[in-house]
């Protein structure tokens, strides 16, 4: 595939991060740092007595790559449990690394496609997901 690395949608993702708000009082917090490009990225999170993410606070500083990756894990995160995310998390890992041939069942992933090749973006792209596991893993209801 020879598709643009930053394309229209990567953009507009990028521009339109939800829950680009820390919480006040969050249950867990988790920040992540790609240390090949500097981008950060902190998520903060509530759950529900059933250990599902109910609130998101976000705090995103990252290329193109890592808030678009940002925007797509916040549009869906909500309702997910610490174990579905961490498993999303290692999927994205994989796919990026052509471990895996098919996208993780995330909406939206896919548009990561062209960046595959370039192992460099790779660590930017994980950060949103690398930060919300460990967040929600370490949030008690």
């Amino acid at each position: 595939m020879n598709a643009p690395l930053y394309n229209t949608r990567i953009l507009r993702l990028a521009a339109s991060i939800p829950y680009h708000e820390r919480l006040a009082t969050p249950m867990a917090t988790s920040e992540k740092r790609s240390p090949v490009c500097g981008s950060r990225v902190t998520v903060d999170v509530e759950v529900d007595g059933e250990g599902r993410v109910s609130a998101l606070g976000l705090l995103v500083r990252a290329c193109a790559l890592g808030q678009a990756s940002a925007a797509l894990m916040a549009e869906q995160v909500i309702g997910k449990s610490a174990a579905e995310i961490a498993a999303t998390r290692d999927a994205l890992a994989g796919w990026l690394a052509g471990e895996r041939a098919v996208a993780p069942d995330w909406p939206g992933l896919e548009i990561f496609e062209p960046a595959r090749p370039h192992s460099a973006r790779h660590p930017s792209i994980r950060l949103a997901f690398e930060a919300a596991a460990e967040a929600a893993a370490a949030a008690r209801p």
